[in-house]
Parts: C-alpha cells; sequence; structure tokens
C-alpha cells in the first residue's frame, strides 16, 4: 500500500473528498499503512483516540460490549469508510471495540492531522457531521429493531437480506452474533425452519429454500 492509493482512496471518501487535493496528499503522505489480518483488533474500548482509520480494503466490524459482557454487533464497514473519526473529534477514549473480519489494509492518520485539516476547511467538518449523523440514525435504527423483534424475525430479516445481496452466512455463531442472540437459540430456530423446508442445510453452507414463509414471518405483529 502507498501514499498514493490512501490519496485516492481519500478522493472517494463523504469526508475527505470535499478537502482541497493539496491537503489531501498531505494526509496521505503523513500517514501510515497498518495491515490487519483475520480476528485482530484494531482498537478496543478504552483506548487512547490518537487516530483516524481510512480502510483501504477488506472489512471492519464495530461492536460495543452489552450488558452480559457480549459482543453486541454495530456495523460492519468496508473500503472507503473511516473509523476512528468519532473519538479524533472529541478526544475521549474509544467506546467501541474494532476488528478486522477478514484481511484488511488500513491507512492509519494522526488525530493532530485530522483536526488540523478540519479547522482549515470546514466544508469537511460539515461532511463529517453528515456521516455520524447517518451512523447515529443506523445505529439507533438497529437498536430499537432488535429491541422490538422477536429472535424469528430478526432471523429471518438478517437471512433475506444476506440472501438478497446473493450470500448466506455460513458460520451459525456469526448469524448470532449479527442478530443478538445466543447460538443455541439460532440453531433450534434453523432446525424448526429446515424440518419446515423453509431453509437447508449442507456442506456448501445454509441457504433459503422458501422465501414466502420468511417474508410473511418478517410482517406478522408475533413470530414463530
Amino acid at each position: 500500500m502507498t501514499s498514493k492509493q490512501a490519496g485516492d482512496m481519500l478522493a472517494r471518501n463523504p469526508i475527505f473528498a470535499v478537502l482541497s487535493p493539496e491537503r489531501r496528499r498531505a494526509l496521505a503522505e503523513s500517514g501510515a499503512p497498518l495491515q490487519l489480518n483475520k480476528g485482530v483488533r484494531l482498537f478496543g474500548r478504552g483506548a487512547p483516540a490518537d487516530a483516524a482509520y481510512a480502510i483501504i480494503s477488506g472489512e471492519l466490524e464495530v461492536t460495543i460490549e452489552g450488558p452480559d459482557g457480549r459482543a453486541v454487533y454495530i456495523a460492519r464497514l468496508g473500503s472507503g469508510n473511516v473509523v476512528g473519526e468519532m473519538g479524533v473529534l472529541d478526544g475521549i477514549p474509544r467506546a467501541t471495540d474494532v476488528h478486522a473480519t477478514r484481511r484488511t489494509d488500513v491507512w492509519r492518520i494522526e488525530r493532530a492531522l485530522v483536526v488540523g485539516a478540519l479547522m482549515d476547511e470546514p466544508v469537511a467538518a460539515l461532511a463529517l457531521l453528515a456521516v455520524l449523523a447517518k451512523r447515529l440514525r443506523d445505529t439507533d435504527a438497529l437498536v430499537d429493531r432488535n429491541a422490538s423483534m422477536e429472535l424469528g424475525k430478526r432471523l429471518a430479516r438478517l437471512l433475506l437480506e444476506e440472501g438478497r445481496h446473493g450470500k448466506i452466512i455460513n458460520d451459525q455463531s456469526d448469524i448470532a452474533h449479527l442478530i443478538g442472540a445466543s447460538r443455541e437459540a439460532v440453531n433450534r430456530k434453523l432446525a424448526q425452519w429446515k424440518k419446515a423446508g423453509w431453509v437447508s442445510m449442507d456442506h456448501t453452507g445454509l441457504h433459503i429454500a422458501d422465501r414466502i414463509p420468511l417474508l410473511a414471518l418478517c410482517s406478522r405483529r408475533t413470530a414463530i
């Protein structure tokens, strides 16, 4: 990964794209590459908010610690996104944990450089506020949806959403993590749905066999 690659990525990011080309180049040239293997943590709760990270390739997952100590899924961010920018703004220690879901390349930019860019070019600060506002709305929607939906609805919605994008998550622990449930509860529900012919499971993974009952389940007031 080179500073030019980082600069090209910053030019596609909604926050950094509004900076002058000279400022983006300076940020890229002063930054440093960092490569994470799958499962490696970028930063954890309580860590100093000393940098923002531009995702060049791969994917990062953001989680918080739930009341029972279990990691609660918040978001997954791919190439073109920036993570850690909220902490950079206020300097407060990290409130979330961020780790790579697969091999991921990021570009580390020191807090002082990001703050300086936002102060010198306020239009970028407005773009950052817009991004943060969207993330807050998305998080609120996720929390509200999971709080108001029974396990069956949450699971059906996830399978339908993943299926729409041409993928189904194979790891049932990962599915449980994404919907805020235990692996055992997910296994029981999938076993019921397999018996009913709604889903199928084989050596290639988990597949939707019948979308109609899953769609109907998402629209019901009570779930099964």
